[in-house]
């Protein structure tokens, strides 16, 4: 008994009709019919009876059905296991985030995937979370790292929340210390401070926008339209402060002095998100857990 005969078998079954059933297999109707005759010389029993071109399953042929199923849904089982270890040994993973998550969070996880994994390839899509979403909903992402809350839903995405962030302000250690006691920073005493703000469609350029309008005045930009290294470098040279993520400020070493927001203070919640509607490949799945468990 051959596994092809019985992927014929179950074909004919479900068609009730040879010529359909060799169409759905992509195989020519006599080399179907001469498959299945084998089949039942194997067994000796007529699997099928075929009167005036009607055809029904015999008595063997109704006890074979839903053992030839069960063996076909096995091996398919089987390939699909198969090919997902395979997938941890060689292929990619599309992960998208935003640039200051590529910059605090990310290196220490990917350095530990790429050394579970090294046969990975990982390619990183670096852009703000409203760009990520979209990337996500045509397909070109497996996963990306997002800021919440997103800026319209987006319901086609599964979230999963990750972390929530303090933001810090940081400035040239050479600077005067921002910031009434030079312990904590309020919101309110970045009125007439000279901020390095980042490029449109940065969350954090967003964020820090709306917290200083809720308090009541317009942001000074001394520099603006930087990536997160940029923002950094400009800090470290004195052209002004600029509100960043706790993480990136932790990586960024020497030549910035870091100054916490006073309470309520600035949070940001980062949350892993993928397409509801399609899983993600196993090597993706597998980075997903090590973020979640990091």
């Amino acid at each position: 008994m051959q596994f092809q005969q019985l992927q014929y078998f179950v074909a004919v079954a479900e068609t009730r009709h040879f010529t359909r059933a060799a169409e759905r297999v992509h195989v020519a109707q006599p080399s179907l019919s001469q498959q299945i005759k084998a089949l039942e010389r194997e067994l000796g029993a007529d699997l099928f009876l075929r009167a005036r071109g009607n055809i029904t399953l015999t008595d063997a042929g109704e006890a074979l059905l839903p053992l030839a199923r069960r063996i076909l849904a096995d091996a398919d089982t089987a390939r699909h296991e198969v090919q997902e270890l395979v997938q941890l040994r060689r292929g990619r993973v599309r992960l998208g985030a935003t640039p200051s998550l590529c910059t605090g969070l990310l290196p220490d996880v990917l350095r530990a995937f790429h050394d579970r994994y090294p046969g990975i390839r990982l390619l990183i899509e670096e852009s703000g979370s409203h760009d990520l979403v979209r990337e996500l909903a045509r397909g070109a992402l497996d996963l990306a790292l997002i800021v919440l809350p997103l800026p319209t839903p987006a319901p086609a995405l599964t979230t999963v929340e990750l972390l929530r962030e303090d933001l810090v302000v940081v400035s040239s250690p050479e600077a005067p210390v921002p910031g009434r006691d030079g312990w904590a920073v309020e919101i309110g005493d970045l009125e007439g401070e000279r901020l390095v703000m980042f490029r449109h469609g940065y969350d954090l350029r967003e964020l820090t926008v709306a917290a200083c309008r809720s308090a009541g005045f317009e942001p000074d930009f001394a520099v603006e339209g930087g990536e997160m290294d940029a923002v950094l470098g400009f800090v470290r040279a004195g052209l002004g402060v600029a509100v960043v993520p706790r993480m990136v400020a932790a990586r960024a070493g020497r030549g910035l002095r870091v100054t916490p927001l006073a309470r309520p203070g600035l949070h940001r919640t980062i949350a892993l998100a993928h397409r509801s509607d399609v899983a993600p490949p196993r090597a993706a799945r597998e980075l997903q857990r090590m973020l979640l468990e990091r």
